[in-house]
């Protein structure tokens, strides 16, 4: 005997029921659909500012690497250019930077960059996160970039810098310190290709050359987080002088095989302290 079984009743479609629903609640599934897309969707982080300033005998250009790799992983950067006139003058410019930044800034400073963004930073503890040291000098108050060079052996910049004299339209006189660019690979960059230093060393910025003599007014190393990465081969700064700053800051520090331009030969190990300082902003 054969029995044929009743048929059973045709499932709604997903959308179907959608439909059903959104009709009762007096929705389109468009407006259904675009609930659940906002939902869904992570909430945007709002990331900090990176903002990189470089020293003496460079330029912007020499955080290139850097600022390539910091874009690839979502950071703004702002590789801001340095007047290398003084301490008080260039903090006072780079503070007008940072001020003009929505949001907050890691600051991150190579050679006598550092002993800028100790200075600009002061006051803007509210904006200014962390403070990233590259190869770079932590001043106290009452101290100099040469006066903390000079206090540790190791550097050879006196015997490769030339002194050019100036004399300004309104009558304001100084000068200029460069590295002699037959000299400017070994001195600063003996682990960068050959072709890439020569280039370096025609587009050097000087520093004036008060600028390494005068006095630093504030130390914002006292109230924001630091990092440090230690340059084992410098010839600018003794690494004996880059640790006992970072040392003395409570700096997290990082030691590296490189030359003064580590920024050049090796953005890849600069961008990812850079980061570990950026991850720790709220």
């Amino acid at each position: 005997m054969h029995i044929t079984r009743p048929a059973r009743p045709a499932r709604p479609s997903r959308r179907s029921a959608l439909l059903g629903v959104t009709a009762a609640a007096g929705l389109s599934l468009a407006a259904v659909t675009l609930l659940g897309t906002a939902e869904a969707a992570p909430r945007p982080t709002t990331r900090p500012t990176i903002v990189l300033e470089h020293g003496a005998f460079a330029d912007a250009a020499s955080w290139d690497g850097v600022v390539t790799r910091l874009h690839r992983a979502g950071y703004p950067v702002v590789s801001a250019a340095n007047p290398l006139r003084g301490p008080a003058t260039d903090a006072a410019y780079l503070r007008s930077v940072v001020q003009h930044i929505d949001g907050p800034v890691v600051l991150v400073g190579h050679s006598y960059g550092g002993t800028v963004i100790s200075q600009a930073a002061v006051g803007l503890e509210d904006k200014v996160k962390a403070l990233v040291y590259i190869a770079a000098f932590l001043p106290d108050t009452g101290e100099s970039s040469l006066g903390l060079t000079n206090k540790f052996p190791g550097s050879t910049l006196g015997q490769a810098i030339e002194s050019v004299d100036y004399t300004l339209p309104d009558g304001g006189q100084g000068a200029d310190v460069y590295i002699k660019p037959e000299k400017f690979r070994a001195q600063f960059a003996a682990d960068v290709p050959e072709a890439e230093a020569r280039l370096m060393a025609a587009g050097q910025r000087p520093v004036a050359a008060a600028a390494l003599e005068e006095e630093s007014t504030a130390a914002a190393w006292k109230t924001i987080p630091a990092w440090s990465l230690i340059t084992t081969r410098d010839l600018n700064i003794p690494v004996a002088a880059q640790r006992y700053m970072s040392a003395r800051a409570k700096a997290r520090t990082t030691t590296i095989d490189a030359s003064h331009a580590v920024s050049v030969s090796h953005p890849d190990a600069v961008a990812r302290i850079v980061q570990q300082a950026a991850r720790t902003v709220r």
